[in-house]
């Protein structure tokens, strides 16, 4: 069966939770690719709804599981934000490190070492702490927003994703590391 563009298309069964643009993507034989960082930003979105609120945080454990911390999303300055509480101290992510992460590790095709330090403290290369700091990710530097308190993306944003479905992070007392699902 060919659409309009004359392009065959596929008859792609619906399946439950897939929404109509990811679902439309692929049926329109569009770059997979495409269709599924669609379809994972939308799904990244609608959890948060959920889950991920002020109200009912992410609870979580530091990779090593030693600490607990909260995470919610929130808006601050019009712009999607994560917040981070770990005790009293209150850190806060770029949102869109998310699907900007998932989408480095999936072209990435392997586990990366996580790599977490300070702001203050220079990033081992090749880590997930490393990239979060970098001018080559999506945003050309920090996904870390608060000065001072920027760094440890590789401690706290890999938990969220492995709750949110997205990563396998192990959980070893030192050295962890993650990978896309």
């Amino acid at each position: 069966m060919s659409n309009s563009n004359g392009r065959t298309q596929q008859r792609i069964p619906k399946l439950p939770g897939m929404l109509d643009v990811g679902y439309n993507a692929v049926r329109d034989n569009l770059n997979i690719e495409v269709a599924k960082e669609i379809f994972n930003f939308i799904q990244i979105k609608t959890m948060a709804k959920e889950q991920g609120t002020k109200e009912n945080p992410w609870i979580l454990k530091t990779p090593p599981l030693t600490s607990d911390f909260t995470m919610h999303k929130d808006t601050k300055d019009g712009k999607d934000i994560l917040v981070c509480t770990v005790g009293k101290t209150i850190l806060h992510y770029d949102y869109r490190c998310l699907s900007d992460l998932q989408a480095m590790l999936k072209k990435y095709g392997d586990w990366m070492e996580l790599g977490s330090a300070d702001e203050q403290k220079p990033a081992k290369e090749n880590t997930v702490e490393a990239w979060g700091r970098s001018e080559k990710n999506p945003i050309g530097g920090w996904y870390g927003l608060k000065k001072g308190l920027r760094g440890r993306f590789g401690m706290y944003i890999p938990p969220l994703m492995e709750k949110l479905g997205f990563a396998e992070v192990t959980h070893d007392p030192k050295g962890n590391k993650m990978r896309s699902k």
